[in-house]
């Protein structure tokens, strides 16, 4: 029995400004190829589908083909909801499209859907745990009100109603951030507030887990984040994207592999100095990066006027850039009072300058602003 293991897909998010409809739709592509030669007997997608409540029209039509295609080879699919997507939106006509194979999460109401599958002896029962908030479990789970005060205690208060065959193969799809799991820039945390202890998933086989971009287990490998995808912020940006494969052998025999995931346009970060990154050199060596999403570092002293747009003349889809040098990187000693009143006002704005920029001016500069003062306080 074979599952393949996705998550936070953010649907119609953007980087920088930027869409990223296209490349999603070149992701979702390489996904359904993978699905069309490796035939799995489900796929677990846990949560975070859309990037945001409200979709974009351009998401929803995205997934509308995505989801049809995987119904169309009759490959059973359960769905989530993280904490970007809207639970009701996201499970519109859930009833109605279960007869495609197609299974997703209702509101969170207490209970937790199950789906049973079995195959060659063995079964299979699927678990959707879409993302719960303390305050979620507190309203629904009455009798637990007082007990829950964290998000270790919601999920592990939602899990214990659950009845697990433990002569089964359990497994959970859930949408949470497990204490010990390495974050990215792009994820929405609140410091440690919203960590569950592995501990609460003790008792499942295997755990397909959403909410943390980078792919990694927790505690033990079948604890597992399958990442995002693509990558979403340049934190992301060493991170090697794929699909989980979960083949489950037997109960207590449940084997891992990845699939690549080949970007669209790759997101990577480049340094150095303007005329460094735009010489004929540098650009023969990087011209297989040409068009990927670019972090530009400029390391010059000075800013380089219209750096932005003379870079757009190589680096296609240049996303942003910012300076690194002694100027961004410290500050100068701090005048005292007693100091201030025996300089005169050139040398007070050199030393205010190298305050500044970490720096000292240039000749030049010090000979504009050596006349520029003089003429001022002369007069």
């Amino acid at each position: 029995m074979k599952f393949f293991h996705i998550s936070d897909l953010h649907l119609g998010k953007c980087l920088n400004g930027i869409s990223l409809i296209d490349d999603q739709r070149d992701m979702l592509r390489q996904i359904t190829a993978y699905a069309a030669k490796e035939r799995p007997d489900g796929i677990l997608i846990a949560g975070d589908v859309y990037d945001k409540a409200t979709p974009c029209i351009e998401a929803v039509r995205l997934l509308n083909v995505f989801l049809t295609e995987l119904a169309r080879m009759r490959i059973p699919t359960f769905i989530i909801s993280g904490n970007h997507d809207s639970a009701a939106r996201l499970s519109f006509a859930s009833s109605l499209i279960e007869a495609s194979c197609i299974y997703i999460a209702p509101e969170f109401d207490g209970e937790v859907p199950c789906y049973r599958i079995e195959k060659d002896g063995v079964i299979a029962n699927i678990h959707l745990l879409s993302f719960v908030r303390p305050a979620d479990a507190r309203d629904v789970l009455s009798e637990d009100r007082e007990k829950i005060k964290d998000y270790s205690d919601a999920c592990r208060a939602v899990i214990s109603r659950i009845a697990l065959n433990a002569s089964e193969v359990n497994i959970l799809v859930a949408h949470q951030f497990v204490t010990g799991a390495e974050r990215s820039d792009s994820e929405t945390n609140i410091g440690t507030l919203d960590n569950v202890d592995a501990s609460v998933f003790a008792d499942f086989d295997y755990v397909a887990l959403g909410h943390i971009h980078g792919p990694q287990c927790i505690k033990r490998s079948t604890i597992r984040y399958s990442g995002t995808p693509l990558k979403y912020s340049l934190s992301e940006k060493n991170h090697k994207k794929s699909v989980t494969v979960i083949d489950v052998q037997a109960k207590n025999k449940i084997n891992i592999r990845t699939l690549d995931i080949k970007p669209k346009h790759d997101l990577r970060e480049i340094r150095g100095s303007f005329a460094e990154l735009t010489s004929s050199e540098t650009i023969e060596r990087n011209k297989d990066i040409l068009d990927d999403y670019v972090f530009a570092v400029l390391t010059d002293e000075n800013d380089v006027p219209n750096a932005m747009h003379r870079l757009r003349r190589t680096y296609t889809n240049i996303m942003a850039l910012k300076y690194e040098n002694l100027r961004t990187q410290g500050t100068g000693e701090i005048l005292s009072a007693d100091t201030i009143s025996e300089r005169t006002p050139f040398e007070l704005f050199e030393d205010y300058f190298k305050t500044i920029n970490n720096n000292e001016m240039t000749n030049e500069q010090k000979k504009y602003m050596k006349k520029l003062t003089d003429e001022i306080w002369r007069n």
